[in-house]
């Protein structure tokens, strides 16, 4: 009999672990409107629907209970397709995609008056801004739990504020230690 609990308790830890935790995403206007009441930095994940890396970063990364939870925690989190047809408020300025064509949304599109704002080169990229919505840092391509966490560590605790050389950068790269599961 102790036998049957102790492995239906482990089937449950088991099961309850498996479930992927979600990031609690909103859009760009509704994270700058939260960060005036409770200050926080905004992590914008700026894909495409035909981006390959895009999607392992939703599926391999942002679905890693540990990022998605350190994430829910510690920042607003904003999904931003850069060919899409959302207009979005920002900065005081109205963007759109006058150029979108609806018959290829799942193809490459018209790119967003946003991502051209935001210059934007290549997808995936994770722009980072600060608490009151200026660009901190956009950072590109597919990033794996641990190396995402660097970023998410080193934004939320303004330690980027005084790596200026890429000497400095290349430091606390190597000194960092990844508690993130990949």
């Amino acid at each position: 009999m102790k036998k049957v609990v102790f492995i239906l308790a482990i089937a449950v830890i088991t099961s309850v672990n498996s479930f992927a935790q979600e990031i609690n995403w909103v859009t760009l206007e509704k994270a700058i409107e939260l960060q005036k009441k409770n200050p926080k930095k905004i992590m914008m994940d700026v894909y495409t629907n035909w981006c390959g890396p895009c999607k392992m970063l939703d599926k391999n990364t942002f679905q890693n209970p540990d990022v998605a939870n350190y994430v829910n925690a510690n920042y607003y989190a904003v999904k931003f397709n850069a060919e899409g047809n959302e207009k979005i408020n920002y900065k005081g300025k109205t963007f759109s995609n006058p150029s979108y064509n609806p018959e290829m949304a799942s193809r490459r599109n018209s790119s967003h008056e946003l991502s051209q704002f935001l210059q934007i080169q290549a997808y995936p990229t994770i722009v980072f801004m600060d608490e009151k919505g200026d660009v901190i840092a956009p950072i590109t391509g597919y990033q794996t739990p641990p190396q995402l966490e660097l970023y998410l560590k080193m934004f939320k605790a303004n330690e980027h504020t005084g790596l200026d050389t890429q000497e400095k950068f290349n430091t606390y790269y190597t000194a960092f230690k990844p508690k993130f599961k990949g």
